[in-house]
């Protein structure tokens, strides 16, 4: 058995049929995605990006769990180095009480931008860069358990008057810092293989199961593996919807050039033009992902579940439609599930 994640950056994809806003039908893929049988439904936050439209990832959560009625909606994640953490303890405390037992805090210490939308976010005062994070991190978690340390300033503060009522912690991550430092925390984790698909081991969930063994925690740990993702009814047609995120990343990161998520038929010509390098890098970009119908698909998956020795996958997949996006969610599920 698997359980799976959906994780909607709320992207603008300029070939939908269906021209509502981002917003709008990042709603109509989370109903999708539960009737699906996905178990958690997660949003992120990107700041002055022409390309993502979910900067706060609250308020998405309230609109799409009030729509839905059984699949757990989160954070993958809240960009903590921007915000007071008790203010974001009240804020999922709330919805948590509103949502109870559906709703999730997934935190991560990218900004989620450039250095100008940190500046911004944080002023009048000083933006942070993730210098802090620890701290917030360790702050967040003790204004929503109630037990904070006995000499911190706001120990007495109240976050609600429903402690009953909390969601579950989750800590985004790439690399072994943050993996350790959620085991130490009690946070669960959630690794980001898109980020960083290649060079991940094993060794980094070993490293958050140990921190978190030595921390004495009264809890389990949870892990969860975050994929990009693509399935559809053949392997060319998969390959075909995943080459608008796979061009852009390679321009992104061979040309210094950002563009939106294009039309496959458009950018054909520009992939097959590819110098020997763009070439290498898509090819490898494809290869960590997983791209196919749904035999592969599963086959795929049960490998990595083996390999990371956990059910729990979060899935990313960002076409140039939404037609398509809602159709490689669906068919993953049946693939897996």
């Amino acid at each position: 058995m698997f359980k799976l994640t959906a994780i909607d950056q709320c992207p603008v994809q300029p070939g939908s049929k269906d021209n509502r806003p981002a917003p709008q039908l990042s709603a109509a893929l989370a109903k999708s995605c539960e009737k699906a049988g996905f178990e958690r439904y997660w949003l992120a936050e990107h700041h002055n990006a022409s390309y993502f439209a979910g900067p706060n990832p609250a308020t998405l959560i309230s609109h799409i769990a009030s729509i839905t009625e059984t699949i757990r909606i989160g954070s993958g994640g809240v960009m903590l180095s921007h915000y007071s953490p008790y203010m974001v303890a009240e804020q999922f405390r709330l919805l948590s009480t509103l949502f109870p037992n559906r709703i999730d805090l997934g935190i991560g210490r990218a900004p989620g931008g450039g250095a100008l939308s940190s500046h911004a976010l944080a002023y009048p005062g000083q933006a942070t860069f993730g210098e802090l994070y620890s701290r917030q991190a360790l702050d967040l978690r003790s204004f929503l358990s109630g037990h904070s340390e006995e000499n911190h300033p706001f120990k007495d503060l109240i976050t609600s008057p429903y402690p009953e009522y909390n969601p579950e912690l989750w800590m985004l991550g790439s690399s072994g810092g943050s993996a350790a430092l959620a085991g130490e925390l009690g946070y669960y984790l959630s690794f980001a293989l898109f980020i960083a698909p290649t060079g991940a081991e094993y060794n980094v969930v070993e490293e958050y199961l140990n921190a978190f063994e030595r921390a004495g925690h009264d809890h389990d740990p949870k892990v969860m593996i975050a994929v990009g993702g693509y399935c559809a009814d053949t392997q060319e047609e998969a390959e075909f919807i995943a080459s608008s995120l796979l061009y852009k990343k390679t321009l992104q990161q061979t040309r210094g050039q950002d563009v939106l998520w294009l039309d496959p038929e458009i950018i054909k010509d520009d992939i097959n033009n590819f110098s020997p390098r763009e070439v290498r890098f898509y090819n490898l970009l494809k290869e960590s992902f997983v791209i196919g119908d749904k035999t592969f698909v599963a086959e795929k998956m049960h490998d990595l579940k083996k390999y990371w020795k956990t059910d729990e996958f979060a899935v990313l997949a960002v076409t140039h439609d939404i037609e398509s996006r809602i159709k490689s969610y669906q068919k993953f599920a049946e693939a897996v599930l």
